[in-house]
């Protein structure tokens, strides 16, 4: 399967999340299957003002490919000027522009989302980028601003005029955020609305749910967003059930606690020992969701400030705990 000149190896892909993609994450995702990964959304006006901090969210180790490195805005010179920055910085394979971020702060600036209001605009920016940049351009939205602004079909159409190589639907609107049930049906519409591949969004929590998802709406991808929180190994699952083969089961506690461990170790190396220790927090949360009695170890993650506290932590988890392979 193609987006442009980038083969993409597999069918199941993980969606680009703030806070959440970043380089330790996209690699354990990748190890287990994910076909394509994304690095977190990175502002364009913030690239052009050599930001920092915006340009290391654009990290990607050699082996995270093929790779797309995403940016937001809502000015066609800014976003021209972005794109090829984002490009060198990160390496990446496809430049991928998010129209779908419904988070308050996104939106009051005109991006994310917002663009949805205005798809003469939304044009105009993802024109501006496919002539600045030579590798394949994409494009993430929503089914539509609120329950009465569904427009997501008409929306992937002007991406495709503009020269958009793919898309990606995430089958909510702005106001619902990420609550209610993610609607297949527009994304079907919309699949069947354009010639370019589409990545269906929305509510894969199993592999059943990623093969259904693609069957359901005959899209090309299935992009797996907070079902994989805590959970690299749901791109296994759902690589075998797209496949037609046996899924994989949950690998035991102490194997998941590793993973957690080495994501942990990894992104100490790329932002230092303070900040990994600080995203503990919420990943170890994620890791240990639906292993009895975990409470009071989260609360001690939540305290962690070294490397040396974690995998102490990680050692008592390891030793104490019932071995546990729901996963909620």
């Amino acid at each position: 399967m193609n987006i442009g000149t980038v083969t993409i190896p597999g069918r199941v892909t993980l969606a680009p999340m703030a806070g959440v993609t970043d380089a330790a994450f996209r690699r354990l995702c990748r190890q287990q299957g994910a076909a394509l990964t994304c690095t977190e959304m990175v502002s364009a006006r913030a690239l052009v003002y050599r930001d920092k901090k915006t340009e290391a969210l654009l990290c990607c180790p050699p082996e995270d490919h093929p790779v797309a490195a995403q940016i937001f805005g809502h000015e066609p010179e800014i976003m021209a000027q972005a794109a090829p920055m984002a490009l060198a910085l990160s390496g990446a394979d496809i430049l991928d522009i998010n129209m779908g971020c419904p988070v308050g702060k996104v939106i009051r600036s005109g991006d994310g989302s917002a663009l949805m209001r205005d798809p003469v605009l939304a044009g105009r920016i993802i024109e501006a980028v496919v002539k600045a940049v030579d590798v394949p351009v994409t494009v993430k939205f929503r089914k539509g601003w609120d329950g009465g602004n569904v427009n997501a079909v008409e929306f992937a159409r002007v991406c495709e005029a503009s020269g958009a190589s793919a898309i990606a639907v995430h089958g909510r609107t702005r106001a619902q955020m990420y609550a209610g049930k993610a609607d297949w049906d527009i994304i079907r519409d919309v699949k069947r609305a354009v010639s370019i591949p589409v990545f269906a969004n929305g509510d894969i929590f199993s592999g059943a749910d990623a093969e259904h998802i693609l069957r359901y709406t005959g899209c090309d991808f299935a992009m797996v967003g907070r079902g994989c929180f805590g959970d690299p190994w749901l791109f296994a699952r759902a690589n075998a059930a797209v496949n037609g083969e046996i899924e994989p089961p949950l690998p035991k506690l102490s194997e998941r606690m590793d993973a957690a461990l080495e994501q942990i170790r990894f992104s100490a190396e790329q932002k230092g020992e303070r900040l990994a220790c600080l995203e503990a927090r919420s990943q170890f949360a994620w890791y240990l969701r639906g292993v009895p009695h975990a409470g009071p170890y989260k609360q001690e993650i939540v305290h962690v400030g070294t490397m040396e506290e974690l995998e102490h932590i990680v050692r008592m988890i390891k030793l104490n705990l019932k071995d546990s392979r729901e996963h909620i």
